[in-house]
């Protein structure tokens, strides 16, 4: 399947401002919300576990992520994820640190067999995921992108889901189509919960495009390279990039997506 040129997975987004619940943690809420309304999407943030089937159920997109995870919130994804696969809503799985503990591993082994539309994690929670021998240093990326490929692939064939993994270059596979993404900037690991970020515009991006999940991941990612790489080049240090980032991305047109998304399409082994 080819994919559209990128900046028409913007335009619609844009265009049709998806409400995405976002289910994220207390570091990255904040950063969260700014990154989706500056990019085009809507959001909310419901935690509580006697509300969230209900507004899943009225979400176009629905944005997991186990940071700072709990008992009452592993409760609440687990009824929202419930939701969205019942009614057939995307969601983005992003398992924060999936390696550092039984925990996080039993909660995502529990959250995978809801089914996610997609996984946005960096190497190390990927090859955690996929069940091989890594041992991730909280939220960092401690294992190479390019280590991870075949763990990548393997989690998408299994889970029949679109995963997108992060790191100096970005990684987005299907099982079957595998695209690298470059760009970026190197103050981007600086900032906290970037990643967070992404992982629920991803899930904006796959509910305004539910038709193309994969070419909408793919034009996610490249967001962020694009509008990184831009930042960086006038930023002074992490505090004004995490600025100039956002405005980046609200500037971002879909033709400069289209025209400057550094795309490679893989032909894995």
């Amino acid at each position: 399947m080819t994919l559209r040129p990128l900046g028409d997975y913007l335009e619609t987004l844009r265009s049709l401002t998806p409400l995405v619940h976002c289910m994220t943690n207390y570091v990255a809420m904040n950063s969260t919300a700014n990154l989706l309304l500056a990019t085009g999407a809507s959001l909310a943030m419901l935690h509580a576990p006697e509300e969230v089937a209900e507004f899943t159920a009225i979400s176009a997109g629905l944005s997991i992520n186990i940071g700072t995870i709990s008992a009452h919130w592993a409760d609440a994804m687990l009824t929202a994820t419930a939701t969205a696969d019942q009614h057939a809503i995307p969601w983005v799985l992003d398992p924060v640190a999936v390696g550092a503990t039984r925990y996080r591993q039993t909660l995502c082994a529990k959250l995978l067999a809801a089914k996610p539309s997609v996984i946005r994690g960096n190497a190390s929670e990927i090859l955690a995921l996929n069940g091989l021998a890594s041992q991730g240093r909280g939220v960092d990326a401690t294992a190479a992108t390019d280590q991870a490929v075949d763990a990548a692939i393997a989690l998408a064939q299994q889970h029949s889901c679109i995963v997108a993994m992060t790191g100096e270059s970005d990684w987005v596979t299907d099982g079957t189509q595998h695209y690298r993404i470059n760009g970026g900037h190197s103050l981007m690991p600086r900032v906290t919960t970037l990643g967070c970020g992404l992982s629920a515009l991803v899930a904006g991006f796959v509910a305004a495009n539910r038709d193309a999940p994969l070419g909408a991941t793919v034009a996610t990612l490249a967001c962020f390279a694009v509008t990184g790489e831009r930042a960086g080049s006038h930023a002074n240090g992490p505090g004004s990039f995490q600025v100039a980032l956002l405005d980046a991305l609200y500037q971002l047109t879909p033709d400069d997506l289209t025209t400057y998304a550094q795309l490679e399409a893989i032909h894995a082994a």
